[in-house]
């Protein structure tokens, strides 16, 4: 009995695949469920009333400020009462620049309110958040603000996971596509290369179909329910995010006829090219000398040679403009779209991305010639050497305009090193640099490759064709049993040659396995490049924390607080004033009136206050301030140790027996 055993290196050379294809998986995973909700690319960097102060009387509007301009919906901002219940008029408006306001009902009780506010930033990514301030005095409150932010939780995976999908499709389609018109023009006719370009044109279309599905719940709600509301894919529809997706439907749809082209007519066009050849020669045998058939043989491959670089100039020029107009509708909706300099940055952007994609797609794509392609097929050194020539100029383009974006995206060394964007950023060049060097590495192999055949895989293509003698052999005998058997036999050495033919050049093994690294890292790299994305810019993250602490600063002043006491006696009631100034985190003077309700000085024995900061769970901090005239006391250097909602406590004695402790919370710092 012949059995027929698969070459021990063609199972490994699968099995590098497959755990490339795992490693890409398990980034993925770690990234993507890792992963915080999107971060807000617009920050919110004021409001009025300010988060966790108390006023006197109720607002006619709250307004919220933001680093950059936002999209807004009919819900956008809501105002709701300690009860829960919506006290906002309606929709929001753009009063000025980058603030906008809600108005408020009149007659609003005394109680703590909670401003709740979910916008689109103008870089297309969602941004959420919620804040309480009080009126007259603060209380308890049954508003519950859900923790899932804009842009988190299921749908906020599938959305992450579909701009990941998106960005490797691009490389694939774009790179492998570029491969094969500037470096192998022969893959275009291999197997393995045309279906890795088909599934990046299929995984693009497919994620862009579902990122558009996934809009409207992913900057709203966030409920997979609302994932098939055809009214949010209306919304959808009419904002720059959407306009985007649609144009890049529209484009891969140009992709597909480009697509059917290179791997359709494009070969077909060598075939007969061979064919018209193949019929000028034998007319010209047939019918005249020799060196007339050379001629005709020459001549016609002389016109195939000319249609075919006609046709390759073509689908150049209509490639490229497909590619470039799919980059496109990254940068106009993405970081480079708002910010600085956007009309610099979105050309850049495109061709950051083209570079990207001729660089990690054609990688793909000699990754999967030199592990996939047929022995009759095999990519050939000056193949290999244009890439390398290819990726070379990739690289320095990314580097280029990598270092144009980081500038632009980052502005500081402190954002560089202190913010998430940053940091990200640094691990991206840490894995650029890893990528470069392996490359390098791939460009020595590539130098020394061979194109000569070992005696091994000339021994293998002889030992093949005995073994295809014997099954013409046996099959004409009529032994069937015999046929069955060569022809398992043939299948076997057929491996054997494929394997033999792949491992024959030991420098063509050594630049499948720098190849294989290669594509190890790319995978990472690109994880890191889509986090990156959703990221908010380090630039942006400092400047709105520079604009709250300017608004802080503008807005902070002197404290001062009126709480009125009762200590039950028949001369127990009144008001007492707290000032803190400048009420900021370190050294304070503080300042105690207590007055009687007809407005005069209440000279009462004894005062105390007390600090309380609950969510650090510091103090109760006691403070006696000393009596310098008639209801009047003071204290100098009164330590705030941390900024928060403090809660302030006064003890009032009217008399030896009758005594009251009143509170009120106050932002302080």
């Amino acid at each position: 009995m012949t059995r027929t055993i698969a070459p021990r290196g063609a199972t490994h050379g699968v099995a590098r695949v497959r755990t490339l294809l795992l490693l890409f998986l398990a980034v993925v995973g770690v990234l993507l469920a890792g992963a915080a909700p999107a971060s807000a690319h617009a920050a919110l960097t004021g409001s009025d009333p300010m988060q966790g102060t108390v006023v006197d009387k109720a607002p006619t509007q709250v307004s919220l400020t933001f680093s950059e301009q936002v999209a807004l919906s009919d819900n956008a901002l809501q105002v709701l009462d300690p009860k829960g219940q919506r006290v906002d008029t309606g929709k929001a408006t753009n009063t000025s620049g980058t603030t906008y306001a809600v108005r408020l009902h009149s007659g609003l009780p005394d109680g703590t309110f909670t401003v709740t506010y979910q916008v689109v930033s103008a870089d297309s990514h969602p941004v959420s958040g919620a804040f309480t301030f009080s009126i007259g005095a603060p209380s308890q409150t049954s508003v519950e603000v859900s923790g899932q932010g804009a842009g988190g939780g299921f749908v906020g995976v599938l959305y992450d996971a579909g701009r990941y999908i998106s960005y490797a499709g691009f490389i694939l389609l774009v790179g492998g596509a570029a491969f094969v018109l500037a470096c192998w023009q022969r893959g275009a006719g291999v197997r393995p290369v045309q279906r890795l370009v088909v599934s990046g044109w299929l995984a693009l279309t497919g994620a862009t179909l579902a990122l558009l599905l996934l809009r409207g719940s992913y900057v709203g709600s966030g409920k997979v329910g609302d994932i098939f509301d055809l009214s949010l894919l209306g919304q959808v529809l009419q904002t720059k995010a959407g306009a985007a997706l649609v144009s890049r439907l529209l484009l891969l749809a140009a992709g597909a006829l480009f697509i059917a082209v290179l791997f359709g007519a494009y070969v077909k066009r060598d075939e007969a090219a061979a064919s018209e050849a193949e019929a000028a020669d034998s007319e010209a045998k047939a019918g005249g000398s020799e060196a007339d058939a050379a001629y005709s043989e020459a001549e016609a491959a002389d016109d195939a040679a000319t249609e075919k670089k006609d046709l390759t100039f073509g689908l150049a020029i209509g490639g490229a403009v497909v590619a470039a107009g799919l980059a496109a509708t990254w940068a106009m909706a993405e970081h480079a779209s708002t910010g600085i300099q956007t009309g610099l940055a979105m050309p850049v952007d495109v061709l950051h991305l083209l570079a990207v994609a001729l660089w990690l797609g054609g990688l793909s794509t000699l990754l999967v010639a030199l592990f996939r392609a047929p022995a009759d097929a095999q990519i050939d050194a000056p193949a290999v050497r244009r890439f390398s020539r290819v990726a070379f100029c990739s690289v320095i383009a990314l580097v280029a305009t990598g270092s144009y974006q980081a500038w632009r995206q980052v502005g500081s060394w402190s954002a560089l090193t202190d913010t998430a964007y940053g940091q990200l950023l640094l691990v991206k060049i840490g894995l650029v640099t890893v990528l470069v060097g392996i490359a390098w590495i791939s460009r020595r192999w590539t130098g020394q490759l061979s194109e000569v055949p070992s005696p091994e895989a000339v021994a293998v293509s002889v030992v093949e064709k005995r073994a295809e003698t014997r099954t013409k052999v046996a099959a004409g005998s009529g032994d069937s049993r015999r046929a069955a058997q060569l022809a398992r036999q043939r299948a076997a050495v057929a491996t054997a040659r494929d394997k033999r033919l792949r491992d024959s050049d030991p420098l063509r093994s050594g630049l499948r396995r720098s190849v294989l690294a290669e594509a190890g890292v790319a995978v990472v790299l690109l994880a890191i490049t889509t986090v990156l994305t959703s990221t908010e810019p380090g630039r942006t993250e400092e400047e709105a924390k520079a604009a709250t602490s300017s608004s802080s600063s503008q807005q902070s002043g002197p404290l001062s607080l009126k709480i009125p006491f009762d200590t039950g006696a028949e001369d127990g009631k009144g008001t007492v004033e707290v000032t803190l100034d400048p009420a900021r985190v370190g050294g304070n003077e503080m300042h105690v009136f207590v007055v009687r309700p007809n407005g005069k000085a209440f000279d009462v024995p004894e005062v105390k206050i007390a600090f309380t900061l609950e969510a650090k769970d510091i103090g109760p901090l006691p403070v006696t301030p000393d009596r310098i005239a008639t209801g009047h006391w003071t204290a100098s250097g009164v330590q705030i140790p941390l900024a928060g909602d403090w809660k302030v406590e006064v003890t009032v004695r009217t008399s030896d027996i009758d005594q009251v402790t009143v509170d009120k919370n106050a932002k302080i710092g």
